[in-house]
C-alpha cells in the first residue's frame, strides 16, 4: 500500500504523526473520518495511500472541491463526502465505526467542545486514534504582542488554558472571553487540550508544536532552504519550550480497548 505523502513545513509535523500511525497498522485499509476536512488536504492523500475516508464538512463549496480533487486523483471512490458540523457527528458517522479520526482547527469554533469530543471518542472503534490539531494559545499573545495588540495580547494571557478572543467584522482582535455576533475563536494551550480530550475517555499518546517558526521566518527564508525549514520543525516539534510556543498544537489520542 502506498504510504500518506508528507507536504511542507507547514503540515509536515502532521504528517510525521499520522505516518507512524499508518505503520503501525500492518499496511491494512483503514476507515478514516476527516471532522472539518474541507477540500481534502489530507482526506486525498489518505485516499491515495489505499484508505477509506468520510469528510465531514458544513460547505458544500469545500466539499464539492473535494469531490473534483479526489476525481482528478483517481480516488473518487475511497473518498464519501457529507454535509455537516462537528456538533452534527454523532449523527452522520456511526459509533465504533473509524479506525482514525482527524479533527484539524474545529475546535476553536464549535459550540461545546465537550460534546464533540465524546462524539469523536463514540466514533473510534477500540483502540482507533484520534488526530487533533488546536489553536495555541501561546503563540496567539505573543502575535498579538509583537504587533502591538497589547490589549488583546494581556486579555489572552491572563484568559488561562482554554481562552476565547472576539474578532470584530474586519478581523482585529476583541476581547477574550466575550461572545455575541462576533466570530469568536477558542484557544489552548497542551493542559487544557489534554484535559478536554482526557475527559471524553481519549488518551494522549503524543503532542507536537505545528509551525514552531514557519509563521515567524520571511519567505525568503523559508524559500532559500525549504528542506532545511522542514527539517528545524520536525526536530523542534517534542521540544518543550519550542514546541509550546508553536502556532498550533498536534495531539494523537487513543480510545482505550482492542
Amino acid at each position: 500500500m502506498a504510504q500518506a505523502r508528507i507536504a511542507g513545513p507547514r503540515t509536515a509535523v502532521i504528517w510525521s504523526v499520522l505516518r507512524g500511525e499508518l505503520a503501525g497498522q500492518d499496511g491494512r485499509p483503514l476507515s478514516v473520518v476527516d471532522v472539518g476536512g474541507g477540500t481534502g488536504g489530507f482526506a486525498v492523500p489518505l485516499a491515495e495511500a489505499g484508505h477509506t475516508v468520510t469528510v465531514v464538512d458544513p460547505s458544500p463549496d469545500a466539499l464539492a472541491s473535494l469531490l473534483r480533487r479526489a476525481t482528478d486523483a483517481g480516488v473518487a471512490d475511497r473518498v464519501r463526502a457529507l454535509q455537516g458540523d462537528a456538533d452534527s457527528l454523532g449523527d452522520l458517522v456511526p459509533p465504533a465505526a473509524a479506525d482514525l479520526v482527524l479533527c484539524h482547527a474545529v475546535f476553536e469554533f464549535v459550540d461545546d467542545p465537550d460534546a464533540v469530543a465524546r462524539a469523536l471518542h463514540d466514533a473510534l472503534r477500540p483502540g482507533g486514534a484520534a488526530s487533533i490539531l488546536v489553536a495555541n494559545r501561546a503563540a496567539a499573545v505573543l502575535s498579538r504582542a509583537v504587533a502591538g495588540q497589547w490589549q488583546a495580547a494581556a486579555a489572552l494571557l491572563g484568559a488561562g488554558g482554554e481562552a476565547t478572543e472576539t474578532r470584530t467584522a474586519g478581523g482585529s482582535p476583541g476581547t477574550a472571553g466575550v461572545t455575541g455576533r462576533d466570530t469568536v475563536r477558542r484557544r489552548f494551550d497542551l493542559l487544557s487540550a489534554e484535559a478536554l480530550l482526557a475527559e471524553a475517555g481519549l488518551h494522549v499518546e503524543q503532542a507536537h508544536g505545528v509551525r514552531v517558526v514557519a509563521d515567524l521566518v520571511s519567505g525568503v527564508v523559508a524559500d532559500a532552504d525549504p528542506a532545511a525549514l522542514l527539517a528545524f520543525e520536525l526536530a523542534a516539534a517534542a521540544v518543550p519550550p519550542y514546541r509550546d510556543v508553536a502556532t498550533q498544537l498536534h495531539l494523537l489520542a487513543r480510545r482505550r480497548g482492542h
